[in-house]
């Protein structure tokens, strides 16, 4: 991965990330590498479940891949509230 890719991929990440964080009123308890975290394992997520209804995942960076992206954070952020209030 250049360079190039890699800021690319970690800005898209970041972008991600602090929209999911925003929708799911998360954003005041990460910070700038939490969302970069939450984005791209939303890309990898929202890929997943593109995929099982027959679309496509993260085709680069345009507006359907953060939609994509967005929705899988989402999903993550959660499934993981769900998992914690189980837990305690």
């Amino acid at each position: 991965m250049s360079r190039m890719s890699l800021i690319i991929f970690l800005v898209f990440g970041a972008l991600v990330g602090w929209i999911a964080s925003i929708v799911v009123k998360n954003n005041s308890r990460q910070g700038l590498f939490g969302d970069i975290l939450l984005g791209i394992l939303g890309s990898i997520a929202g890929g997943y479940i593109m995929q099982n209804f027959g679309q496509p995942g993260v085709t680069g960076f345009n507006l359907y891949s953060v939609f994509v992206a967005v929705l899988g954070a989402i999903v993550l952020v959660v499934l993981g509230r769900m998992i914690l209030t189980m837990i305690a």
